[in-house]
């Protein structure tokens, strides 16, 4: 059995107990992102992990943190495996706009104890192991593990994440014109706005009244552009309908792992405008368009050469299929947590 713990349940969460599951039995142990429920949840998590001691085989987080520092030392202590997957955050020290685990203690304590005493280290960017970050000057260039754990040994294995084909689909409905839309949660928050880029969106709306936006995921965002509309969280299949109907896709974070998002409206058939940091220029290629500074200017000439005809463009559905497939990221992922599956004969 597996335990798979995480700070908080998402559509990845998700994604991996529907990999995981056939192959082997894996319980989901959810913890917290409250600072104030954090001692219960620590002392609550201990006693878990007691109760499934006996029938556990190994453990496998997403993100480091303090909900890693148990697991760790049970793996440590009883002999078994503990996997982390590293997703962004956890190997970020952003203090310039808020973000990474590393700006503070003790979460950067914990975070650099559980990636150094894990067995495993499942990135899934090659850009958290190590990066010069140059996006924003404002922020510091070195980030990634190495970066910000120099000593650090465990060993990493880099597995994107992967999409279905069959439910992302282009639908090949009317698209608006000069449309423009963005997912990302907890925007209302505004040091999350500004990690997710929607400080350069909302930049972007301004200086185009004529173009739409639509941002999805946080109802209680404030937009102060009339041509921005925000819609709450939506279902899969809520999603898949507006990305089929918007023209480009935004991704213009100032830090991104990997983001679901872009992969999900690129297989949908969204033209792609990403920002260069992250697995972004990994997931996109030739196949939209990357800002590799901070600036408004400089978005805008991208944009318009692209609706001028200057820019030719490969299929962002085809290149999602070719290198991020859900089948891919279950092969890689099974085959790192020394699971086997008939399919593959591993």
């Amino acid at each position: 059995m597996i335990l798979y713990l995480f700070p908080v349940r998402t559509a990845f969460i998700d994604r991996d107990l529907e990999m995981i599951g056939p192959v082997e039995h894996i319980v989901p142990l959810e913890f917290t992102q409250t600072p104030w429920k954090l001692p219960f949840y620590l002392l609550a998590q201990f006693f878990q992990l007691l109760w499934h001691l006996p029938r556990t085989s190994q453990y496998l987080c997403f993100f480091g943190g303090y909900h890693t520092v148990m697991p760790v030392i049970f793996g440590t202590i009883f002999g078994k495996k503990c996997t982390i997957q590293a997703g962004g955050t956890d190997c970020i020290n952003m203090p310039e706009i808020g973000y990474g685990n590393f700006r503070k203690n003790p979460l950067a304590w914990a975070t650099a104890y559980s990636f150094t005493h894990c067995s495993l280290i499942l990135p899934v960017a090659e850009a958290l192991v190590s990066q010069h970050y140059s996006y924003d000057p404002q922020i510091n260039p070195k980030q990634g593990l190495l970066q910000l754990i120099p000593d650090l040994k465990t060993p990493i294995q880099v597995i994107p994440n992967g999409f279905d084909m069959e439910f992302w689909k282009d639908l090949e409905m009317e698209r608006v014109k000069h449309s423009f839309i963005s997912v990302a949660t907890s925007t209302s928050t505004p040091s999350r706005a500004l990690v997710k880029g929607y400080d350069l969106i909302a930049q972007l709306a301004a200086s185009n009244p004529d173009w739409s936006f639509t941002l999805v995921g946080d109802a209680n965002y404030r937009a102060l552009s009339p041509n921005i509309c925000v819609l709450g969280k939506q279902t899969p299949a809520g999603l898949v309908q507006l990305y089929n109907t918007h023209e480009f896709y935004l991704q213009l974070s100032s830090s991104e792992g990997f983001p679901n998002a872009l992969g999900e409206a690129m297989a949908s058939g969204c033209v792609p405008i990403g920002s260069s940091v992250g697995a972004i220029p990994e997931i996109i290629g030739d196949t939209g368009l990357l800002l590799k500074r901070k600036e408004l200017g400089a978005l805008q000439k991208l944009i318009q050469d692209w609706m001028e005809g200057r820019t030719k463009l490969t299929s962002p559905r085809a290149r999602i299929e070719r290198y991020f497939t859900y089948a891919h990221r279950q092969k890689l992922l099974l085959r790192a947590l020394s699971l086997k599956d008939s399919r593959w004969g591993n």
